[in-house]
């Protein structure tokens, strides 16, 4: 009988260019104090006896490994970097804010967003591209350690794209919101498969 590994993947705390609405990408900025404040706040959640995690895996991102760290300061878990856990590359649309990609992009951008999972952004990296590497970090470790709860700090990006392939999404405008970006979402790995477990998951219990 095969053993699922359940994966709680979390997204960075919040960043300086977050609150600007700038694109990080493979970019990075520093997280805020209401970021750092928040992740502290994760992590006296995932420290409590409802979680029994054995490990992290984490974006090599500055904004997630520091994200990871402030958590791991609570749970004192061993620490995988992962690549392939890396935030959509966004391409020349890096580092410029939303209203700049409207002004400048306006028909680019809603030619790439009527695209769905085949969004992608100039010289950039499609959301179909993103599934499948994050996919196969999470299939490598749902076999290496079967019946494990693990962490994975990464980016908002990556976690739609594991979510919505699961739901079986169409990444289009239309759809409504499924997961909120400041919550926890679980998902179990089995035999290669992958199966939505709880979403949306609040730590708002924790004082």
């Amino acid at each position: 009988m095969s053993t699922s590994t359940l994966f709680g993947l979390l997204r960075h705390g919040q960043t300086i260019w977050n609150t600007q609405k700038r694109v990080q990408g493979r970019l990075d900025s520093p997280l805020t104090p209401d970021g750092i404040e928040a992740v502290q706040k994760w992590a006296r959640f995932l420290a409590s006896p409802r979680w029994q995690w054995s490990r992290i895996i984490t974006s090599p991102a500055p904004r997630a490994r520091t994200t990871a760290q402030l958590i791991n300061n609570s749970l004192c878990l061993e620490i995988h970097e992962e690549p392939d856990l890396s935030e959509q590359d966004w391409g020349i649309w890096e580092g410029l804010t939303w209203s700049e990609i409207r002004r400048d992009s306006a028909e680019e951008v809603q030619t790439q967003v009527d695209r769905g999972w085949s969004f992608r952004p100039p010289e950039g990296e499609s959301r179909l591209e993103v599934h499948k590497r994050a996919r196969s970090v999470l299939s490598h470790f749902g076999r290496r350690y079967p019946g494990e709860q693990i962490l994975v700090i990464t980016h908002q990006g990556v976690i739609k794209s594991l979510v919505y392939a699961i739901e079986k999404r169409k990444f289009l405008p239309q759809e409504p919101e499924l997961i909120d970006k400041n919550s926890l979402q679980t998902v179990s790995c089995c035999n290669d498969t992958l199966t939505g477990f709880a979403y949306n998951i609040s730590p708002a219990q924790v004082p």
